[in-house]
Order: C-alpha cells, then structure tokens, then sequence
C-alpha cells in the first residue's frame, strides 16, 4: 500500500511539472522515460497534448519536443554502454534492466534487424526506453541510430498526444487523476499498440523469410 501510494505521488509529480513546464518540461521528462528512470509517457504527452489543443502551446511544439527529449535520453543510453563496453553492462547491467538474458537477445534484435528493430522498438512500451543500451554495445553507426530514433519518438509522441488531447477532451477530470490517466490511455491504445506489433511481426517475418532464401542460394 504505501509503495502503490509512493508511486501515485511520483506520477503525480512527473504529470503536474510535464504539465506546467511547457515545452521544457515535455523535453526533459520523455528524455527521462528514455533511460531508465520509470517515468511513463502515458502522463506526459497526453496532458501536453490537451493544452496544445487548448491554445497553450502548440500541438507540432509539444510533439517535436517530445521527440528531441525521447531522442536526447536514448542517445545517453547508446553512449553509455559504447563507453563503458560490453564487460561493464554484463557485470551491472541488471541494476538497469538489462540482466545479460536480456542482453543478448536485444543484441541478436538489433544483429538481424538493425535499424529496422530500432524503429520498432521506439513503439513498443517497455522496449523502446532499453534499445539504446544494446544499440551502443554493437557499436551501431551514432546518426542512424539517432535519426531512426526520433522518427520512431516523435510518431509516437504524436500519437500519445493527439489521442491525449481527444481523450481528456472528453474526460478533463483525468487531468487530477494520473494514475486513471495512464490507465484510460493504456487500455483505448491496445489496439493501435496490437497493430503495431502485428505490422511490425509481419515485416519481420519477410525480413527473416527472404533472408534464409538468400542464405540458402
């Protein structure tokens, strides 16, 4: 209970300052949710988005700033684990989530699908805040790296707030509410996270598919 009460605090927080921070705060807080701090995009875009779509900011600022942000905090990921190599993040990767399981699975992701995986992985909740780290550890070209990733960041900061702004316009009481926030925007987007996967699992699978055929020639 107290650790469900902590939480709802901390969301709070991370919910009011992206708030009332303008664009700086969009920017600083979905850098954050790009490294491992737990902070949840879910409570960030889609309250900007609702005052762009009031008149205090606009709806391309809040958007590009989230995509910067997002770009911003992934490139300190890649960085990280590009400096300090591949024995390091072995060692102490499981204090920031990526125990070596974990790791080599993202290595081979990224071996097999290169950019590709990085896109994707920029819409996926929960894999797009970790595809920095094994993204520096293969030594992916920086600027590839970095522009896949803002495009991935800023689709899907554009599709958290646009849906943000169309959801509390129905429903502004959830601006008091982050925790009914996150959870309302969670479920309506199921379905576009589900066709996203789809999508992506079926390029995958041509991907694979063609190159076994290759190999196979």
């Amino acid at each position: 209970m107290m650790f469900e009460t902590a939480l709802h605090e901390a969301m709070r927080t991370w919910f009011e300052w992206s708030r009332d921070a303008g664009y700086l705060g969009v920017f600083v807080m979905m850098g954050l949710e790009s490294t491992i701090v737990p902070v949840p995009s879910e409570i960030i875009m889609p309250p900007a988005g609702y005052w762009a779509s009031q008149g205090k900011m606009s709806m391309p600022g809040v958007i590009l700033a989230g995509g910067v942000g997002s770009t911003v905090g992934s490139s300190l990921c890649y960085w990280f684990t590009y400096t300090v190599g591949r024995a390091f993040v072995l060692r102490w990767g499981k204090y920031f989530l990526l125990p070596p399981g974990k790791l080599e699975l993202a290595e081979k992701w990224l071996a097999q699908f290169a950019l590709g995986g990085v896109f994707l992985a920029r819409l996926l909740p929960v894999v797009r805040h970790l595809i920095g780290f094994p993204a520096g550890l293969v030594r992916m070209p920086f600027w590839p790296f970095a522009v896949v990733t803002f495009v991935g960041s800023t689709l899907w900061c554009a599709v958290l707030a646009l849906f943000g702004a169309k959801t509390l316009g129905k429903r502004p009481d959830l601006l008091d509410d982050p925790s009914a926030l996150a959870s309302v925007i969670k479920h309506d987007l199921l379905w576009f996270v589900a066709g996203i996967v789809a999508l992506g699992a079926g390029w995958l699978f041509v991907k694979w598919y063609g190159n076994r055929k290759v190999s196979n020639v």
